[in-house]
């Protein structure tokens, strides 16, 4: 049983790897796009925007159909649209069909993958559901590391509209070969927990889901205005055609933030296991407003802006392991993939601040400041909540819950 949990796994590994290009690598193709279809920045982060949250609010309904249907089935489905949204997305020619193809496809087919691989490495793993959700969640934080360099360079050798398609057609071929092998855990893994907890919906009313919701959503925000916009970024500060031992600096730096943004889903979600969730947060959540501000202060520096963007991950990425484990923790596995597909819209919510807001704050100010600022003053915000309300208000409602 426990190889065929850890061939699980593996498989989870590349169906998340295989479908996560659509956000990780989107900040390589806003150059091309923003020149072929003419249009503003903040017009175009639209379509990144609607990838996110389509992404998380299709999660709650995905949560829904995996009570009828496979997990295998499902996330099938998800990763053959997820590389159709590629692939449509390089015949379009307006705005409007890239929103719907790369945003409206892209999102919905990632959200099935993407929460229907979580919550059955979760169930795998009962005993250390921060490790498998971190791990689970890596396999999306760490997947565009593969892609990153080829996409740039058949980027520069052709141009977006092949590469969209031949990607597309890579990353459905591989996810699919690797969700024909998915399969639910029998009894004797979850044991007598499997149907214990809260339904779906006495979790809604309680204010802990809420204020759950609030932090994931915040910390959202903070990461994706970096994530969505490393590209303009490094631009603006005169980096992006500069080279730290020989390679381009930010092609470099977006694969070492795929390496820490997926190190640090399993690594804090172990680490969460032993000290406490909460405890876990407060330490990641200010790891990552120090790194943002070293980063802002040194990122005229080729070296500088490419280790330190890695740290600003490092003290984000593990939100996508801390949160559904403390969520199941809190209120059961019985509606374990509903309540997280709710929970999971938080990362839609941050979308909306993250691309459109930043570009925009950016535009009318001038500079990156006032976006950095906000990022910063939401990491702290969230870092006390987790220990000084959350973890009070957590432990008095599992006490009384018996």
């Amino acid at each position: 049983m426990s190889n065929t949990r850890w061939r699980q796994m593996a498989a989870g590994l590349i169906c998340m790897a295989s479908i996560s290009s659509p956000q990780y690598v989107w900040t390589l193709f806003t150059p091309a796009l923003r020149h072929d279809f003419g249009t503003t920045a903040p017009a175009l982060q639209v379509t990144f925007s609607i990838l996110i949250v389509l992404q998380t609010l299709f999660s709650p309904i995905q949560g829904w159909i995996a009570r009828y249907v496979h997990p295998r089935l499902l996330i099938m489905a998800g990763v053959m649209v997820t590389g159709l949204s590629w692939v449509l997305s390089a015949q379009v020619h307006s705005l409007a069909m890239l929103y719907l193809t790369y945003g409206g496809l892209g999102g919905i087919g990632t959200g099935i993958v993407y929460v229907g691989v979580v919550v059955l490495l979760m169930q795998w793993f009962p005993e250390n559901r921060g490790m498998a959700a971190g791990a689970g969640a890596a396999g999306y934080g760490m997947g565009a590391m593969l892609t990153t360099f080829p996409i740039a360079h058949l980027l520069a050798a052709s141009d977006w509209r092949h590469t969209l398609e031949v990607f597309g057609l890579a990353m459905a071929a591989v996810g699919m070969l690797a969700a024909s092998q998915l399969k639910l855990p029998t009894a004797t893994v979850h044991g007598d927990t499997a149907q214990t907890g809260l339904p779906t919906s006495q979790v809604v009313r309680t204010p802990l889901f809420w204020l759950m919701f609030f932090m994931m959503a915040t910390m959202a925000t903070s990461g994706l205005m970096v994530t969505s916009q490393l590209a303009q970024i490094a631009a603006d500060f005169g980096v992006a055609q500069l080279t730290v031992a020989g390679m381009a600096a930010l092609p470099l730096a977006m694969t070492l933030d795929r390496i820490a943004n997926g190190l640090t889903r399993p690594l804090f979600g172990w680490i969460s296991d032993r000290i406490g969730r909460e405890t876990t947060m407060a330490f990641a959540f200010t790891l990552e407003a120090i790194a943002l501000g070293c980063w802002l202060s040194l990122v005229h520096y080729p070296v500088a802006f490419v280790l330190l963007s890695g740290v600003i991950f490092l003290g984000w990425g593990e939100i996508f392991s801390l949160f559904p484990a403390t969520l199941t923790d809190t209120f059961g596995t019985r509606d374990a993939s509903r309540n997280y597909g709710l929970l999971y819209i938080a990362q839609g919510v941050g979308a909306v601040f993250g691309g459109p807001l930043a570009a925009w704050m950016h535009q009318a100010s001038g500079g990156w400041y006032p976006v950095f600022a906000c990022a910063i003053a939401g990491d702290l915000l969230t870092a006390i909540l987790a220990f000084a309300v959350l973890r009070p208000m957590r432990a008095r409602f599992i006490q009384q819950r018996g």
